[in-house]
């Protein structure tokens, strides 16, 4: 069966479990993907590259984005704009490639919502809060008032786990890699509906 349409990864998980981390060590394991850079309004962090890491927009850019319907999927997080450009995800499963979203409870659902039956989702955790607690202190990228409000966010998108296909705990960096390379290549193997029906068709070649 030949597919020509690609195939999307939702990886959603609290700030500081791991998410970048796991994404770079499955890498070159998991074939032709196209990892989704989020447009944000939030300033550009030291060591951050404009077009590597997020599309850094003023805030009057991105609400013009909005009226014009350029975002697949948008949140307001920790006071920023954060949203997806439906242009180069389009292009990309086009061309067949497995798109990787990076986005929050949130955008899950809203990228489920308009591409749900090429879509597998994945909630990427540290096996506890005290553990996220000391990850996010110890990165120390991030103010006291910052980490508490993500400490705060995680509780709540905690709560709607069942929401996702997969739970990954990342525990183990090396273990959690092995299970999220294997959802991976499981995510290119959906196939959307419409080609479901078109192999049903073409299936169906004598009378009986």
């Amino acid at each position: 069966m030949n597919l020509h349409s690609g195939a999307v990864l939702i990886l959603s998980g609290p700030s500081g479990a791991g998410k970048s981390s796991l994404i770079k060590k499955i890498s070159d394991d998991i074939g032709d993907y196209y990892f989704s850079i989020s447009t944000t309004t939030r300033p550009i962090r030291k060591g951050e590259v404009e077009g590597v890491h997020y599309h850094f927009v003023s805030v009057d850019e991105f609400k013009e984005d909005i009226k014009n319907d350029h975002f697949l999927e948008y949140a307001v997080v920790h006071g920023n704009y954060y949203g997806t450009s439906l242009k180069p995800v389009k292009e990309a499963l086009n061309a067949g490639k497995l798109v990787i979203f990076d986005i929050d409870v949130q955008g899950n659902t809203a990228v489920k919502n308009r591409l749900s039956d090429i879509s597998t989702s994945v909630f990427i955790t540290p096996p506890t809060l005290s553990e996220l607690k000391k990850r996010l202190e110890n990165r120390s990228t991030d103010s006291k008032e910052v980490i508490d409000a993500r400490i705060k966010m995680a509780k709540r998108e905690i709560q709607r786990v069942s929401e996702y296909d997969y739970l990954v705990v990342n525990d183990d960096l090396d273990v959690a890699a092995a299970t999220l390379k294997l959802i991976a290549i499981a995510a290119k193997l959906k196939i959307p509906t419409e080609e479901i029906n078109d192999f049903v068709q073409k299936w169906e070649d004598i009378e009986y």
